[in-house]
């Protein structure tokens, strides 16, 4: 097969929805993007489980070449070790499910996928598909994504740091990043309480890591008003949702 021929389907998995559509051999989306809701609870496989839900997605797009998938987890070599939106049966921030973890800690997702669709797949975590869409490859970055949850993605020059789940880290109390800066803490409060919270975490990570620039995604980044970041703005950009998608052309060739 030619590099002229190569089409990747990138799907985008995330708490509220499942997103896709595919790129063409130089990463342009070359179609519209299709979503399906999540559903819940969501098992990995069987007729209920995610690859049924990915298969089906698939199928409402043209045939690729090759697929992408951004998980919200801590992947590697394409099996899932945490799965922490898909491991309580009604989502993120509710009761865990032992029989839901069990099934999820070290499924092969990319096998399982892979077998159904007859094509190769690669699975990353879902903040650094997108991460890969738009840093510049130079320093210390960081992606940082604002949706169900909180993603977080670190890279020297382009290459990925091993994935740290930074929104399931224990705070003072009973609270994780993923509580206080996801969706249901943004719907819970306003504006004027959830800007300061990320702008603060934003901080935070700088004082730890001392990044040369940030990006900062997810369907929630449009929610942030950037006046709220001051002099650290010059370090931070907010990126569009889509990213998520167009990283799946990257996955291939980390």
């Amino acid at each position: 097969m030619t590099k002229d021929h190569v089409a990747t389907l990138a799907i985008d998995v995330g708490g509220t929805g499942i997103k896709g559509a595919v790129l063409d051999a130089t990463g342009q989306m070359v179609t519209k993007r299709v979503r399906a809701a999540t559903p819940y609870p969501l098992p990995p496989d069987g007729p209920t489980g995610m690859v049924e839900a990915l298969v089906r997605l698939a199928g409402k797009l043209p045939t690729a070449t090759r697929v992408a998938i951004g998980f919200p987890g801590v992947v590697r070599s394409g099996c899932i070790l945490v799965a922490p939106h898909f491991e309580s049966p009604m989502g993120l921030g509710t009761k865990i499910d032992k029989t839901l973890r069990a099934q999820w800690r070290g499924f092969d997702l990319a096998s399982a996928l892979s077998q159904r669709l007859g094509v190769p797949v690669e699975v990353a975590n879902d903040a650094e598909m997108q991460g890969l869409a738009v840093i510049a490859r130079r320093g210390i970055e960081v992606v940082c994504t604002l949706g169900t949850g909180f993603g977080f993605a670190l890279y020297r020059d382009g290459i990925a740091a091993p994935h740290m789940e930074m929104g399931s880290m224990p705070l003072l109390g009973d609270h994780t990043l993923d509580r206080q800066l996801g969706n249901r803490a943004r719907k819970r409060t306003n504006a004027e309480i959830w800007n300061p919270k990320v702008v603060a975490t934003i901080e935070l990570l700088d004082t730890l890591i001392n990044f040369d620039h940030c990006y900062i995604g997810g369907g929630n980044a449009r929610s942030l008003s950037r006046d709220a970041f001051g002099p650290l703005l010059e370090r931070v950009t907010i990126v569009g949702n889509v990213a998520g998608i167009l990283g799946g052309h990257y996955l291939f060739g980390r």
